[in-house]
């Protein structure tokens, strides 16, 4: 073997290596984690910073492997097909293409790939200063190729210029964390709860609030002894206060704050002023969302507020508590109230309430049932059927099937729901 055949085989073999490189680079800045990427960089790694900067530009960044890696395979294939021909005549070209195929898809394509993938974030640091030259040498081809790409699809219709990804940053999070759940590194409990956060953003205080049917009032022009004994036999502290009609609240009574009128009126009732107890009531909009009356709380220092809707109708009443257990779930202390609205039976179906919301139902099962059209499940069953179904009618949607149980007027207060698999499709019995 001469000489020069030794310099070609030295050659070929560099080229694949080089090939390899930018492989391997594609691969794991491409697969990098860009969180962790700026948590490093935020610790003064210079090279995180690097792969923070060349990831930005992903597109960009893709074009430089892609050129430089075929470049290189182009090259050695030829230098190759070169060296064989000279040898074999003609057969070489077949056993250059035999040959090249073995050795560019082994040691230039699988090996440096799998490698790369096995440790993307270590990996990628690891070849940071080689993805950083390619960009430097192939960067202004890279541009000038994808301004063609650009170009050539925006023909079809296809825009890659707006540079708008189709998922939110909270969607990618959201879908980040679903798939660490699925596979075992996020337990449902805390996935609920990064779950709950994001959403804070997307809910209403509507969709979270206590109805106004539901809530613990009394009336101002009672008896105090009357008003004293409702405060103090309901299990919440804060009870809005009416006067009138049962939606004209005019305050909100703190328990510690009526026990404290109790103790400096002598335990002498009649010396007690209801409504001197009693703070200025806070209506908000059914429509602020979560987000926004959270920091509203936080900034007044308050616990609860009437919600009204746009003509200032009240509609209900939404508390701290009613968000933050929208991030960390169910908040019960010793003087809650156990109100069991989801009952598993032991034939495999659950009896629900009717007031239960669909994000608690969802939550506490780990079903997936739309909560963007309602917020309890009755809503959720009277708007897929479109009617107010009657009792014994059953219907079959999402997976599940539905049977209403009880009705009160035009209310549905109780069902049974029984997972199945198939039919998704509205069907009544």
């Amino acid at each position: 073997m001469t000489l020069e055949l030794w310099i070609f085989c030295g050659v070929i073999l560099g080229l694949i290596l080089m090939s390899a490189l930018f492989s391997g680079s594609e691969t794991a800045l491409t697969a990098v984690s860009r969180a962790r990427m700026h948590r490093l960089a935020n610790r003064g790694d210079g090279r995180a910073s690097i792969v923070e900067n060349l990831i930005e530009k992903r597109d960009r960044l893709i074009g430089v492997m892609l050129i430089g890696n075929n470049l290189i395979n182009i090259l050695a294939s030829s230098l190759m097909t070169s060296m064989l021909l000279d040898i074999f005549g003609q057969a070489g070209v077949a056993y250059a293409t035999a040959i090249m195929t073995v050795l560019l898809v082994i040691f230039a394509e699988v090996l440096p790939k799998s490698w790369a993938i096995s440790s993307p974030e270590r990996n990628s640091l690891s070849l940071v200063r080689f993805a950083q030259l390619a960009v430097w040498i192939f960067g202004p081809l890279s541009d000038l190729v994808n301004w063609i790409v650009r170009n050539i699809l925006a023909i079809f219709g296809i825009n890659l210029a707006a540079g708008i990804s189709m998922f939110s940053a909270q969607e990618e999070l959201r879908g980040a964390v679903d798939l660490l759940h699925k596979e075992g590194s996020v337990v449902k409990g805390d996935r609920d709860q990064i779950g709950g956060l994001l959403d804070l953003r997307e809910l209403e205080v509507y969709d979270v609030m206590i109805h106004r049917t539901d809530m613990d009032s009394v009336n101002a022009d009672d008896p105090i002894e009357t008003i004293i004994t409702e405060i103090l036999a309901s299990h919440h502290t804060r009870i809005p206060v009416w006067r009138g009609t049962n939606d004209n609240f005019v305050g909100v009574v703190h328990a510690k704050d009526l026990v404290r009128a109790i103790r400096d009126a002598n335990r002498d009732f009649s010396k007690i002023n209801i409504m001197k107890v009693a703070t200025k009531p806070w209506f908000v909009p059914d429509t602020t969302t979560l987000q926004d009356q959270l920091n509203a709380f936080l900034r007044r220092k308050a616990h609860i507020a009437i919600v009204v809707d746009e003509y200032g109708d009240v509609q209900g009443l939404i508390t701290l508590e009613d968000i933050l257990e929208e991030i960390v779930g169910d908040i019960a202390d010793e003087h809650d109230i156990d109100v069991q609205g989801v009952r598993p039976q032991p034939d495999g179906s659950i009896l629900v309430d009717g007031s239960v919301p669909i994000r608690d139902l969802n939550r506490a099962l780990d079903w997936n049932l739309p909560d963007t059209e309602a917020t309890t499940i009755a809503g959720f069953v009277i708007h897929q059927t479109q009617s107010i179904p009657k009792e014994k009618q059953a219907y079959t949607f999402h997976g599940k099937r539905f049977t209403i149980i009880k009705r009160e007027k035009n209310r549905i207060t109780r069902l049974r729901i029984r997972p199945i698999e198939g039919e998704d499709k509205p069907k009544a019995r």
